[in-house]
């Protein structure tokens, strides 16, 4: 798989995956959105998030770099520094 991902590619990834897994509405989907407290997901739906961005990516995030995490832009940072790390 290429590593060839733009930021918009990954938050559009991302958003799919709150829309259509997690039933978010997209219009809570902002880059400065919580994912605990302005989207209510709990450590299993974030466990989800990064076991679907990893097959997204074919990249893993390590746990220490998934604490960090707590906005949607958030992931899309930390997905793209894995990537072009």
């Amino acid at each position: 798989m290429t590593t060839d991902f733009t930021k918009e590619d990954i938050y559009n990834e991302l958003k799919k995956i709150l829309t259509e897994d997690l039933e978010i509405a997209e219009d809570k989907i902002t880059g400065d959105a919580n994912l605990f407290t302005d989207l209510d997901l709990d450590s299993i739906d974030a466990v989800d998030i990064a076991v679907r961005m990893q097959q997204y990516t074919d990249k893993k995030l390590s746990p220490e770099e998934f604490k960090q995490i707590r906005t949607v832009e958030d992931v899309v940072n930390a997905v793209w520094t894995l990537l072009n790390s």
